[in-house]
């Protein structure tokens, strides 16, 4: 197969081309800046399906990594800026794609979409913008596509690992409070978790399959007190986590969607909702197995940004 992997130097993106070559398929990358390792320059933000069609034409698939960031706080309405930049692109990317004949296509999107499904009595895309424009983004997507040209959607959680200057987006806040001496104290829910390199390896299945379903990603489920305690070990400041009453937890995000509302803006994840995100166990399962030291450690190695 040739591929197109947009956001292919990023964290995800890029082990998804060392994963095609590994199995001998051919990738071409796109990304929004020229940095080593980028084929093609273009912010799919402003490109028009005639400039994808042309940039499309002679691959077999196309995967979406994209980078989204879900907490930045805007100014109210979000809705419609967080289309522009997570829903609008992908259709005009699987309308070009359609028209170029592709038969086969992965976007990265998140678990919360997993869990909407699980737990509709969550109203998630209700209450959280960013989660309403994954459902939109994975169901208007596959609207564009069409039958012929089959969209897995991989619903992903925390995902550790590095691809050379590339981390998580959220690895270097938590870097940070590691190896700061502020108190770790962590609610009682947890997360399920995966590395970049499984990810990879989950969406070249998907490709070679030419799979169309929802497909959540785990390798393990861990407690915030688990997935704490572990990261202040692989920074090497082994310390005891303490456990925040869920009372606390919820008055602090109740505060923090009132200061929002304030200053007239929202945020992807609102706040005011959040409280039971943070409490809730968002496991998947089964889960993989396999276990995730390896990318823990690779992920904080180093302080994250370095």
């Amino acid at each position: 197969m040739r591929i197109l992997v947009v956001g292919g130097t990023g964290l995800i993106g890029a082990h998804v081309v060392d994963v095609l070559g590994e199995r001998g398929h051919a990738a071409t990358t796109v990304a929004r800046s020229a940095r080593p390792g980028v084929e093609h320059v273009l912010d799919l933000a402003s490109a028009s399906v005639e400039e994808l069609r042309s940039l499309l034409a002679g691959h077999d698939g196309v995967v979406y990594a994209a980078r989204s960031d879900e907490q930045r706080p805007l100014r109210k309405p979000i809705h419609p800026v967080f289309r522009e930049d997570m829903v609008e692109p992908v259709v005009r990317l699987f309308t070009a794609a359609r028209a170029e004949g592709l038969t086969r296509g992965v976007v990265m999107g998140s678990y919360y979409t997993y869990f909407d499904r699980l737990h509709p009595e969550w109203r998630l895309p209700q209450r959280h913008v960013y989660i309403r424009c994954r459902v939109e983004q994975a169901r208007e997507a596959r609207a564009a596509a069409g039958p012929q040209l089959p969209i897995a959607v991989l619903e992903l959680p925390f995902v550790f690992g590095r691809a050379g200057d590339r981390l998580p987006n959220w690895a270097g806040p938590l870097d940070g409070w590691a190896r700061s001496r502020a108190p770790l104290a962590v609610p009682v829910g947890g997360t399920a978790a995966t590395s970049a390199r499984n990810v990879a390896e989950v969406a070249v299945d998907a490709l070679e399959r030419a799979d169309g379903g929802d497909i959540p990603v785990a390798d393990e489920n861990l407690t915030w007190h688990d997935m704490i305690a572990r990261i202040a070990d692989a920074v090497g400041r082994s310390r005891r986590v303490r456990r925040l009453p869920a009372g606390v937890v919820r008055a602090a995000m109740r505060s923090g969607g009132v200061l929002q509302a304030l200053g007239r803006k929202e945020s992807g994840i609102n706040p005011a909702h959040f409280a039971g995100l943070l409490l809730a166990k968002l496991f998947v399962d089964p889960p993989s197995g396999r276990p995730l030291d390896a990318a823990l450690r690779e992920t904080f190695e180093q302080k994250a940004g370095d």
